[in-house]
């Protein structure tokens, strides 16, 4: 058996018992042949008809279920209504697109996704979409589909800015995760005790940090979006694991806070660094440990292989016959 990236026959059966004769058992043995050939054949075109329906971008998608967090990204959980993407790792380039949104056109339709995680086996231009946005633009039996996808600039915002000061930061190391951006980020800086402001770097997983740290805070943080949108926030607490919510959108109203806007606090869900190892740094001065850049919260429903489709359901286990997969 492999892996589960292709087709398996399960539950095969002896074709011919006793009391079949020979001659019977060379035509029956003949028959299974013209079948698996013509199958092959069957399979072959399906496939091609497919990834020639890609058109000239050769943009496609499949589907898959994040399994526990909400993805290479960061996030504590996938959005509520459960429409994001993975990018393949040419496109996720190193948490570049975390936060903003695609509108992804399919066969019976469009959806509008959040990027949250990466696809390390995908290809350029293979999105692997979560299954509930995969169906609303072709059934899930259909497995690998033609797509077209762009960014949405200035997407409706799903609400006001939150953060997540990841664990293990400190007045030594600090690394901020912010949500409902609605763009990607640009820049994350905060406000030092003189006045100026310090940038933070971005790291694969989409956390922005100050290597050595920027105080015991509060925290006044400024970002800049990649359309040049800005917002300040102040307050963000020294409070590790919690969702820090604010009332300041990125955009629109609410943009610029008063002075006197203060972030409520809530707890995260377990494992704020969902799709990664641990982020947690030491209290010290010590180099940050580098999380591992493959996600382990990635349950795939169809194949993870650039070109191929999913797995398609097992054959009846009457037969032994198996069309081949892409």
């Amino acid at each position: 058996m492999d892996s589960g990236r292709h087709r398996r026959i399960r539950g095969r059966r002896t074709l011919f018992r006793l009391g079949l004769g020979g001659g019977a058992l060379v035509a029956a043995v003949i028959a299974v042949a013209l079948t698996v050939s013509m199958n092959q054949v069957a399979g072959v075109r399906a496939c091609a008809a497919v990834l020639s329906a890609a058109g000239s971008g050769g943009q496609i998608a499949t589907h898959y279920v994040l399994n526990g967090g909400g993805g290479n990204c960061s996030y504590p959980a996938p959005p509520p209504d459960n429409l994001y993407v993975a990018m393949p790792a040419s496109e996720y380039d190193a948490a570049a697109p975390c936060g903003s949104y695609l509108e992804v056109t399919g066969p019976d339709g469009s959806v509008r996704v959040k990027v949250v995680d990466q696809c390390p086996e995908c290809a350029a231009g293979h999105i692997d979409l979560s299954a509930t946005a995969f169906a609303r633009i072709a059934p899930l039996s259909a497995g690998l589909i033609p797509v077209s996808y762009h960014t949405i600039a200035d997407p409706a915002l799903p609400g006001p800015l939150s953060f997540i000061v990841k664990t293990g930061s400190s007045q030594y190391w600090l690394a901020l995760v912010v949500m409902n951006t609605g763009n990607a980020l640009n820049s994350v800086q905060v406000q030092t005790g003189s006045g100026g402001w310090l940038s933070l770097a971005r790291t694969d997983y989409n956390a922005w940090i100050a290597q050595s740290g920027a105080g015991s805070g509060p925290f006044t943080i400024r970002l800049t979006d990649t359309l040049g949108n800005q917002a300040t926030v102040r307050g963000i607490a020294l409070q590790p694991g919690a969702v820090q919510g604010t009332g300041t959108y990125m955009y629109g109203a609410g943009s610029t806070p008063p002075p006197s806007t203060t972030p409520t606090s809530a707890p995260a869900t377990p494992a704020a660094s969902p799709s990664r190892a641990s982020a947690s740094a030491p209290a010290a001065r010590h180099k940050r440990p580098r999380a591992s850049a493959t996600p382990a919260g990635r349950r795939s429903l169809t194949a993870q292989v650039a070109g191929k489709p999913p797995a398609t359901p097992p054959i009846d286990p009457q037969t032994a016959v198996a069309t081949p997969s892409c």
